[in-house]
């Protein structure tokens, strides 16, 4: 039940980061389920909260519009993150 409340408050976890590139802005997301440009994301972590909208994302420098789950992807921050920050669809 508490996993539940954790989750409307949050929105749907949908990855994980496993890498932050500082010098670029971007950060290596292990995507749980998919995520689409446009989408409102959340990013939280130990010290990481912050929100915003999907505006770049890439598989193997190519641009993709969405992410499907299990993909690794590279996806344009506004905010330093760090490693295992939980992203949030909200």
């Amino acid at each position: 039940m508490a996993e539940k409340k954790q989750e409307e408050k949050l929105g749907k976890e949908v990855g994980k980061v496993d890498h932050y590139y500082t010098n670029i802005g971007v950060g290596v997301v292990r995507l749980s389920s998919t995520l689409k440009a446009g989408d409102k994301i959340r990013i939280k972590g130990a010290t990481t909260d912050f929100k915003q909208n999907v505006e770049s994302m890439q598989i193997e420098k190519d641009k993709i519009e969405e992410g499907k789950k299990g993909q690794v992807i590279g996806l344009k921050v506004d905010e330093h993150i760090r490693e295992n920050d939980v992203v949030y669809k909200v």
